[in-house]
């Protein structure tokens, strides 16, 4: 049921509709290297089999599961030999060129560069991360989508009808209920729902029946097939919609995507870590306990093993996404790096500066500090950060729990801000005048050798 022109071909509109300039290209058989980049049974193979019929070229296929760089070699040079004596151009289809290493793919460069072949090549991953750079600068680049509900129809209805290629002559007829269930499950790939039809039609046909029902469809398709690739853009794409819908808050797409991470095969442990990420980076200090929460679903993943340990990640999850949110921790972070770019590192102050030994105290080093402890709500006003810089790093939210956590923060940092600046050369805190400036530490006298310095 391969479509053999481009009408007989069904979806991607985007790439090859009326007047595009794929289609052009083809059709006037002047195409140029392309990177054709899609999921599986979206048309790759197809469209470079269409350019093989409609083209004068002449055509060569390499699969990258097999071909290596002494196969490259050879097909360029018979199409250099080609040009040369009878003027007539080559096609090159190489079929998941991303499998190609960095050799095989800088070998095809001489010919791409100067046209002795045309590349088609066709990839499920992400060429921009797989196919080298010089290579996808002498190619267009095609994105083809998975097919949609309405196209798989089209190919399913087509497949039955066909009297030379599909099942027409077979006179079986599929139900309503049965073909939505199909398409639904095929999840866009055309392949995958002429196989599942297939395989249903033969079943059909050994009971001597010729109606296609749902019982039959589901009993060809076994379970629903899960889209996932654990090294590429699917791996990705639900890593993201699984942290993106806990920041959102809604545990019924949070606990789905962890479903389908799970069903694919991907490592727990990953999914555990993005949840103990997540319960700083979205619900913070609205919650605190969200962080134990996912540390604990983390070691009981270790202690229990799949599959139990699915019930533990589930709370999790369930637990992280009707949290109460709040990023204030991450902003902080992200705006304290942003001023140590931007201002440096500034020096600890001297009296909070460590003075383990007694030759550093005898210097002055840490004098002025005073012990938050000794003093009624185990808090003083005294500087903390380096000189010259500004702070306000941390904003709390009025989100959770964090309010309550931040109140008293609040008043103290009124406090400070509020309090006239202490006199030059005074410790406001200390209430006493600060030492000099210590000096350098490599000109402090040092312990013997043979003497341990103690412990900070």
């Amino acid at each position: 049921m391969r479509p053999r022109t481009l009408d007989e071909f069904v979806g991607q509109a985007q790439v090859l509709g009326h007047g595009s300039a794929l289609r052009s290209l083809i059709e006037a058989d002047e195409l140029r290297s392309v990177i054709l980049w899609g999921p599986a049974g979206s048309g790759k193979t197809t469209l470079a089999q269409i350019v093989a019929h409609a083209t004068s070229s002449t055509f060569e296929e390499l699969s990258a599961t097999s071909a290596g760089v002494r196969d490259v070699r050879g097909v360029l040079a018979a199409a250099r030999e080609r040009l040369g004596a009878l003027g007539r151009r080559t096609i090159l289809f190489i079929d998941e060129i991303h499998r190609f290493n960095k050799a095989q793919q800088d070998a095809l460069l001489p010919g791409v560069e100067d046209r002795t072949v045309v590349l088609v090549g066709a990839t499920t991953e992400n060429p921009f991360f797989t196919v080298n750079a010089p290579l996808m600068s002498r190619s267009l680049l095609f994105r083809l989508e998975p097919l949609s509900a309405e196209d798989l129809r089209t190919i399913v209805r087509r497949a039955l009808s066909d009297e030379q290629r599909g099942l027409g002559g077979h006179g079986l007829a599929l139900d309503g209920d049965a073909l939505d269930h199909l398409v639904e499950r095929a999840d866009g790939d055309a392949r995958h729902a002429l196989n599942a039809l297939e395989a249903a039609a033969l079943v059909v046909e050994a009971r001597g029946d010729k109606r296609i029902a749902l019982a039959d469809v589901e009993d060809a398709l076994q379970r629903p097939r899960v889209v996932y690739d654990r090294a590429g853009d699917q791996h990705y794409d639900v890593a993201s919609a699984f942290i993106k819908s806990i920041r959102g808050s809604d545990p019924d797409a949070a606990v789905h995507y962890l479903a389908r991470m799970l069903a694919a095969g991907e490592d727990p442990r990953f999914i555990a870590r993005r949840m103990v990420i997540s319960a700083s980076e979205d619900v913070g200090l609205a919650d605190p306990q969200a962080l134990g929460v996912a540390v604990a679903a983390f070691q009981a993943l270790e202690f229990v093993g799949l599959p139990e340990a699915q019930l533990n990640l589930a709370e999790a999850v369930v637990y992280l996404a009707l949290a109460p949110k709040s990023n204030s921790a991450t902003l902080a972070i992200a705006a304290a790096k942003r001023e140590l770019e931007e201002a440096g590192t500034g020096r600890v102050p001297g009296h909070l500066q460590s003075a383990s030994h007694p030759g550093e105290r005898r210097l002055g080093i840490g004098a002025g500090y005073v012990y938050p402890h000794d003093h009624p709500g185990h808090w003083v006003d005294q500087r903390y950060l380096p000189e010259g810089l500004r702070g306000g790093y941390y904003q709390p939210s009025d989100q959770g729990r964090e309010p309550e956590l931040a109140a008293s923060w609040r008043e103290r940092d009124k406090l400070r801000r509020d309090a006239p600046p202490a006199a030059s050369g005074t410790d406001r805190a200390a209430g006493r005048r600060r030492p000099e400036p210590p000096l350098p530490r490599e000109a402090m006298p040092r312990p013997s050798p043979d003497r341990e310095e103690p412990t900070p």
